[in-house]
């Protein structure tokens, strides 16, 4: 629509005029009456940023306490665990590559480029921070062990994460170019579908990994402290083993770990082919001009010479 708003721009502020209301609405609740753990607070407050109403309405089925004293027992479900796990993961992957994927957008790099070092920055700090550095606490370790007891679980879920986000990513930039400068408000509600879809890809492995004992799951501050920083109970008050005792006693063989690495990278390699497929991992962001800014679903067409100017068409003919 040329000299005012599309349907779809008229969409998406509606969509985002919706997010703010979410995040304002948890981050009163989290903050107010449901006794989370700190940085799963911050955790959820971030996947809201990033999935709107959508990640609300999770949030408000699986985590909010629906009155006093009943946290524990609510979020006692393996279901439950598993999304705060999920969670968890999201938040810290999902603020790397949307960091990664701003930054990037100045360099004009091809698409695939764009998505390696967006896994890359992605797994790093979802390790670095969202797992070692806060989690070394609860764990009661040092930094550095903290990070070698996290790496594998987060790998395999950052890998699910981007089985999901790497395919919407690319193919819905490929279909609209607005939507790889960050200016745009495109380029937020790709970032946002894709996260949404990024946590449906992630929620399986998560909750294998939290059944098995070799993640954390939902918490509360009630048992595990305010941020890890003082353990006030064993995490048996939700069906869990304690979080120093997780990666010893998980009853996960080599073979299995190996299997379900397998799987991982099975999935995400077929999120990049179907990114391939569909979408375009060599297009560069600002290389093409305006008219080349199609909605979405409309590519420019390739134009081919007309034989009939040609001095040897007689030839050709």
């Amino acid at each position: 629509m040329r000299g005012g708003l599309s349907g779809l721009d008229l969409a998406l502020y509606g969509w985002f005029g919706l997010t703010a209301l979410a995040f304002v609405f948890v981050a009163w609740d989290l903050f107010a009456r449901t006794p989370e753990m700190k940085i799963m607070k911050w955790g959820w407050l971030l996947v809201i940023l990033y999935t709107g109403p959508a990640g609300a309405a999770v949030y408000w089925f699986s985590c909010r306490e629906p009155s006093p004293g009943t946290h524990e027992k609510f979020v006692a479900p393996l279901w439950k665990q598993a999304i705060g796990s999920t969670i968890h993961c999201l938040a810290g992957d999902a603020t790397g590559v949307i960091a990664a994927a701003i930054l990037t957008s100045r360099f004009h790099l091809p698409m695939g480029i764009d998505v390696a070092v967006e896994y890359a920055v992605g797994f790093a700090f979802g390790l670095l921070v969202f797992q070692a550095l806060f989690m070394k606490g609860m764990l009661g370790v040092r930094y550095g062990e903290a990070v070698s007891r996290t790496a594998l679980a987060e790998w395999l879920s950052m890998n699910c994460v981007m089985a999901g986000m790497v395919p919407v990513m690319v193919i819905l930039m490929t279909r609209d170019m607005r939507a790889m400068e960050p200016t745009s408000l495109r380029f937020w509600a790709v970032m946002s579908f894709a996260t949404l879809v990024g946590a449906v890809t992630a929620y399986p492995i998560n909750r294998w990994m939290v059944g098995k004992g070799l993640k954390h799951g939902m918490g509360t501050a009630r048992v595990l402290g305010h941020g890890g920083t003082k353990k006030v109970a064993a995490m048996t008050a939700v069906n869990q083993p304690a979080p120093m005792e997780m990666a010893a006693h998980s009853g996960v063989g080599t073979v299995q770990k190996v299997a379900v690495t397998f799987a991982s990278l099975v999935a995400l390699a077929a999120g990049v082919a179907l990114a391939g497929y569909f979408g375009n991992l060599a297009m560069r962001s600002g290389k093409m001009t305006a008219a080349l800014y199609q909605p979405m679903g409309r590519l420019p067409r390739r134009q081919t010479p007309h034989l009939s100017h040609s001095p040897h068409a007689d030839q050709l003919s």
